[in-house]
């Protein structure tokens, strides 16, 4: 038998938390249901465990009975760890107990699902220290800073590495979902679910959705100022050389410094300027792709393009196909 535990957080809770409890509850109810019925072999047991026998969540908004209290499971397959609200630095109050019975059950074989900011509660453990993950967009720029020994992968819907799965941002737990129905059950139950609960399947990045603000929350301020010179020259052509030069230091010990802060080089950074301008005429405007690349400072329509892509997973066609009710 398989035993899936689905955790309701002591605190730190929020209206995500519950969905995450509830839709990962549904789903992995579901493929138990049709995995037994196509006549395959194995049984499957999916509990909400808690620290008592009911857990109030989103400041009491919500109570919600669990099945079973952690104290009472020795032994389990996999934990699964739902969305907790943004202020997550470190556990608090009875979710400290919680992330030490994860660390043990993790030690005797267990593997863990994190879904949205849900990793931060591994990643204060010292679980994920030097391994792979995601989280949404939104708390990419927090969780770097808390977290620097950690390789977190921002533009990655899922992460799966050392029995450790991670996903990206808000609702899309769901795909998450999807993915660990097909590694504990099997590839046509996973259809089986995405097709009755219309979830994409075999989705794997969340770069369509990233909103760049630019990284700011550094200490920088010469860097602070090349963000905002390089902001206001949208449709020039930035030569770091003569960046540099602007704020009298060398070309090297600029770009360590822009790295530093802002996780990008000065050229990457520009270009994620571009390409969010480009995003928003995509999505608001009628302007055809060339008048929106010649707008953000690009002449060569295959360079705009393979920019683009890089950044959001997608071509300007289809972005704003996407994007565009008109369109």
């Amino acid at each position: 038998m398989k035993h899936i535990t689905i955790i309701a957080p002591d605190n730190q809770t929020n209206l995500s938390t519950v969905a995450c409890i509830a839709g990962a509850y549904e789903i992995f109810a579901r493929a138990t249901e049709y995995f037994e019925a196509s006549g395959n072999k194995g049984t499957y047991r999916v509990e909400i465990a808690g620290l008592s026998r009911k857990a109030d969540l989103a400041d009491g908004m919500f109570s919600l009975k669990t099945d079973v209290c952690f104290s009472e499971i020795s032994k389990t397959d996999l934990i699964v760890i739902p969305s907790l609200d943004g202020s997550f630095e470190t556990a608090k109050n009875g979710n400290i107990e919680i992330v030490e019975w994860i660390l043990e059950r993790y030690k005797h074989g267990a593997e863990i699902a994190t879904m949205c900011s849900g990793v931060f509660m591994l990643a204060s453990a010292g679980i994920l220290d030097g391994k792979s993950c995601s989280t949404h967009w939104n708390y990419a720029d927090k969780f770097k800073a808390l977290f620097p020994k950690v390789k977190l992968q921002a533009t990655q819907l899922i992460t799966d590495e050392n029995g450790i799965y991670t996903n990206g941002g808000a609702y899309s737990f769901l795909n998450l979902v999807i993915y660990l129905v097909e590694k504990y059950y099997n590839r046509q139950t996973a259809i089986f679910c995405s097709k009755v609960f219309q979830i994409e399947i075999d989705r794997h990045s969340q770069s369509p959705f990233i909103i760049f603000k630019g990284q700011k929350q550094h200490g920088d301020e010469m860097v602070r100022q090349a963000q905002a010179y390089i902001e206001s020259q949208l449709t020039e052509k930035i030569s770091v050389e003569d960046l540099s030069s602007r704020f009298f230091i060398g070309r090297r010990n600029f770009d360590r410094r822009f790295i530093k802060a802002t996780g990008n080089t000065p050229l990457e950074y520009a270009q994620r300027v571009k390409v969010e301008s480009a995003k928003k005429n995509l999505e608001t405007t009628r302007k055809s792709v060339n008048e929106v690349m010649y707008e953000v400072g690009y002449s060569d329509l295959k360079a705009f393009r393979e920019v683009f892509r890089k950044h959001t997973g997608l071509s300007p066609q289809v972005y704003r196909s996407r994007y565009n009710k008109e369109a």
